[in-house]
């Protein structure tokens, strides 16, 4: 359904402070750090948790991801989705279910490049940061195009070692970048965020500890379970390797460089964070940005534009349709490119090149560039994975009908 959209655009400015609004005080790191683990356990009250993913910058070392002097306000559309049915299994939803039941903090849609739909929930409201999960991935292997447009990085086909001679004689010798963004590596890695003794809860233990260098070293000294290209394994611990290639590659950290190209030049309304391994140490390329919705609404956008701002192209051409393919690996179809999703249409088709970014509890950037539609969800869901009541890639294809 459609109808009649007057709003306000301008951005507000940032709160001097955030606040645990449960007891009016001031967030801690400890504290913050405490509620982090508990909350990856899938053991977090909802109202701590919402304030957990929106104090995630006291939690560990960040670096500013500087936005640009100018903001560009975002255009609205002379009509808005206000509701709209949902399939879903063998049952019909609607917008609200939507957002009730997933626990929806955030949701933003975008069609032809103006808002169509902008909607805050569980506190949240325009200034308000809120992390990224997994979807930092996806920003770090946009970077690893930046990189190879930029002429710092030569190919994905290079070997990691030529970048990273730590890694010869470990388990990623032999290893090309490309195997690695696919999580294809080879390696061997659990990154159950439920279980304390997965290499993804072990990961997290040595980010507590923020001594540089001591994830890398990790990664260094993991076995190899299958030969390169063979089998797709999902790996946040890849993700960091991939940050360091790119730091490596650039000499810039990921913040700085992610800003001076890309973020400080789409107008953003905020700066953004990023977590750090240690303080002055590499990002944590594979979780912890934290950005407003409207600013992940840009950065979805500029994937839309094929990766060029003000007729500048950023990305190498055809780098945005090849990172958000399926592939095939070990002989079967996945669903998965450079640490990107590629989400089928409600005819099981992949014939709009749509993809996604995905972070656990239910953080999404989805993009269509056949239909010029882009979708941010922020949520915070009870458990890291399998908490929605309504499949989201639903919820994206329904949007897609709603709007035609």
């Amino acid at each position: 359904m459609l109808t009649g959209y007057g709003r306000d655009a301008q951005p507000k400015k940032d709160r001097a402070a955030v606040w645990v609004l449960r007891d009016n005080i001031p967030a801690t790191s400890s504290d913050t750090i405490a509620h982090m683990v508990d909350t990856y356990a899938g053991k977090l009250m909802p109202g701590q948790q919402v304030q957990t993913f929106r104090n995630t910058d006291v939690a560990f070392s960040t670096r500013r991801i500087a936005r640009g002097a100018d903001v560009r306000p975002l255009q609205y559309a002379d009509l808005r989705l206000v509701d709209y049915p949902i399939p879903s299994g063998d049952k019909t939803y609607d917008l609200y279910d939507y957002v009730s039941r997933n626990r929806i903090g955030g949701l933003l849609v975008m069609h032809g490049g103006a808002l169509v739909l902008e909607q805050y929930e569980l506190g949240l409201d325009p200034s308000t940061r809120w992390l990224s999960m997994s979807m930092a991935k996806s920003v770090s292997t946009t970077l690893v195009g930046l990189a190879i447009q930029d002429g710092f990085i030569e190919s994905v086909d290079d070997l990691l070692t030529r970048y990273l001679p730590k890694l010869v004689g470990s388990a990623y010798d032999g290893v090309t970048i490309r195997e690695l963004m696919q999580m294809t590596s080879g390696v061997h890695w659990d990154d159950t965020h439920t279980e304390p003794k997965s290499e993804r809860r072990r990961m997290l233990e040595l980010q507590i500890g923020q001594q540089p260098g001591a994830i890398m070293d990790y990664m260094a000294e993991l076995p190899r379970s299958a030969d390169p290209g063979s089998l797709w394994n999902y790996s946040t611990g890849e993700t960091h390797v991939v940050g360091a290639i790119v730091h490596a590659a650039t000499g810039q950290w990921l913040s700085d460089y992610l800003s001076a190209r890309i973020w400080s030049r789409l107008g953003m309304e905020s700066d953004a964070t990023w977590w750090l391994e240690a303080p002055g140490g590499l990002e944590v390329a594979g979780s912890g940005i934290a950005a407003t919705l409207r600013d992940y609404g840009r950065f979805a956008a500029f994937l839309l534009a094929d990766g060029v701002i003000d007729g500048e192209r950023v990305l190498p051409e055809g780098w945005v349709s090849e990172a958000g393919a399926p592939r095939e690996v070990g002989g079967r179809q996945l669903n998965y490119g450079y640490m990107w999703w590629a989400v089928p249409g409600s005819d099981g088709s992949m014939a709009d090149g749509a993809f996604s970014a995905r972070g656990i509890f239910g953080q999404f950037m989805y993009i269509n560039p056949a239909r010029q539609v882009a979708i941010v969800v922020l949520s915070s869901r009870s458990k890291p994975k399998g908490a929605e009541a309504i499949i989201d890639n639903d919820f994206f294809n329904a949007t897609l009908d709603a709007l035609r």
